[in-house]
């Protein structure tokens, strides 16, 4: 008996077509289907993963799928890579494909936000991975966007009103502008108009689940909006902010803020000055790395610090205003009058406006164990930040061997300087705590009933806040010993090749990581 392709099993052809690369899937398919058409061919594969790179395919695509629900609903992965398009046909076509878990739009100057937000308007439960990468730049100069006030903003505003997402991973990325592509000569549409709205993305449902982000917005600073608000992006762990106005500072501050970002990537960021010849002449070329590895060690610190001030003024507040409490007087006491005679050139008036005095909110229902004694003295311990790898690009021309060695010595010459004056603190906040003058407290670790209170009051008393118990709770393992027992805080890997892949990158650098999350080499 002579057997052919004709007479397999479906599930035999199936399981043939399922060894197949899937770069190979979609012509292999279309031959197969061809040379054995009365087979059961699983051409429903074809609508799996679907990539589209001509504006035309967009049409031809609707048109197949409006009138077969069965084949659309098949569509997991969709990626649409053209700057050219006809935005409506493109939202209908979207509108079709309700079990979507990825996404990948590139958004150029056909489209308009409304077309945006009529995509994101409605949740989509199932979807795991989104990317917008937006290219707004026209070859004659228009002023329709200033004058409409055309900005994306509300793409952002509707991404964070979904009520039950679960988005791991997000990319919105910017693309600078190119002389090659657009012309410079005169002011180029922008993408977001203002940078509130990543705040309240900061806190919306989608940040509960979101641990991958790449934001990328050309020469603005992104990083304040990250983490203005209380609990930004709780479960972020990879952030790439690459091309953005991002500093020394705004590192630190965001460390300080995000304890638990493993991986940042900061390609064209002003982490590092341009201008080393100062300090050349000193003798210490690429002593800015070592001020940012220190930086970035002692971001906790400084959070710590602003978080004890809180306190400490709330405290003040709270038994000034305190109706039980003994020393209560009703009020602040004036200035005593000076006897004597005033002096002849003393003003009687000023003309000076009165500085703004700062408002403490006080809850009277807080829970009493959040309300510290009065006269308690209460340090706040220091946390170190989580970072495991720094990517960024190297600002001085070209990048050799010798070079990177000594960029990355002084950066780990300047991570552990801040991580030795961070183990001082500690020390100093163990020894009170052991001779009981300090009651020393530590952040609450995310998702305790104590972090979870601070959605309700805020930075009030010792809300967010924990009692250290274990005096392990103060060592740090500086020396990397694994039979410490402790978590290790070695400095976290640094890669200064910049995004290009032909570079020569440090194994499993930011770099890397990101390539493998979002798939490109943007």
């Amino acid at each position: 008996m002579r057997l052919s392709l004709d007479s397999l099993p479906p599930e035999l052809i199936y399981d043939i077509v399922s060894h197949i690369e899937p770069e190979d899937l979609k012509p292999s398919l279309l031959a197969l289907s061809r040379a054995i058409p009365r087979s059961a061919v699983p051409t429903f594969l074809l609508f799996e993963k679907i990539r589209i790179t001509r504006r035309e395919q967009v049409f031809q695509l609707y048109r197949r799928l409006r009138n077969a629900p069965e084949d659309a609903a098949r569509v997991r992965e969709f990626a649409f890579e053209s700057w050219t398009v006809d935005a409506d046909i493109f939202v209908n076509l979207i509108g079709l494909l309700p079990s979507l878990t990825y996404l990948k739009l590139f958004v150029g100057p056909n489209f308009a936000p409304e077309h945006l937000e009529e995509i994101f308007e409605k949740p989509r439960p199932p979807l795991r991975y989104l990317s917008m990468r937006f290219r707004p730049y026209v070859q004659r100069a228009t002023y329709y966007q200033f004058l409409k006030g055309a900005y994306f903003d509300s793409t952002i505003f509707a991404l964070a009103k979904w009520p039950t997402p679960t988005l791991p991973t997000l990319s919105i990325v910017q693309d600078p502008l190119d002389p090659t592509i657009a012309p410079t000569t005169f002011a180029q549409p922008l993408v977001f108009f203002r940078l509130d709205p990543l705040s309240a993305l900061a806190v919306s449902p989608l940040s509960h689940t979101l641990k991958h982000f790449r934001l990328r917005v050309p020469g603005r600073p992104i990083a304040p909006h990250l983490h203005v608000a209380l609990h930004s992006y709780p479960a972020l762990e990879f952030l790439d902010m690459s091309t953005s106005n991002v500093g020394r500072q705004d590192v630190a501050h965001l460390l300080g803020r995000m304890r638990h970002i493993q991986v940042l990537v900061l390609d064209g960021c002003p982490v590092v000055s341009q201008r080393t010849d100062i300090q050349a002449d000193a003798g210490e070329p690429f002593l800015q790395w070592a001020e940012l590895g220190e930086a970035m060690a002692l971001s906790g610190l400084a959070h710590a610090s602003e978080r004890e001030k809180k306190l400490h003024q709330w405290i003040e507040a709270y038994f000034l205003n305190d109706p039980e409490d003994e020393g209560h007087t009703g009020g602040k006491k004036g200035k005593k009058s000076k006897r004597g005679r005033r002096g002849l050139a003393t003003a009687t008036i000023s003309l000076r406006q009165k500085s703004p005095e700062r408002t403490v909110e006080v809850t009277r229902d807080l829970p009493a164990s959040r309300v510290p004694k009065r006269h308690q003295r209460i340090r706040v311990l220091p946390p170190v930040p989580s970072l495991r790898s720094l990517a960024t690009s190297f600002p001085g021309g070209a990048l050799t061997p010798d070079t990177y060695d000594a960029v990355r010595d002084e950066f780990e010459r300047g991570w552990a300087e801040g991580i030795a004056r961070l183990q001082k603190v500690r020390l100093r906040h163990w020894t009170s705590w052991q001779n009981g003058i300090t009651r020393i407290v530590r952040f609450a670790d995310h998702g305790s009933p104590e972090w979870s209170e601070e959605e309700q009051y805020g930075e009030q008393g010792l809300v967010g806040l924990v009692d250290v118990l274990d005096e392990s709770e103060f060592m740090l393992n500086v020396a990397v010993n694994d039979d410490a027992g402790l978590p290790v805080h070695d400095c976290p890997l640094l890669c200064i090749a910049g995004s290009s892949r032909d570079a020569n990158h440090v194994q499993g650098c930011g770099h890397q990581i990101g390539w493998n999350l979002y798939n490109d080499e943007i």
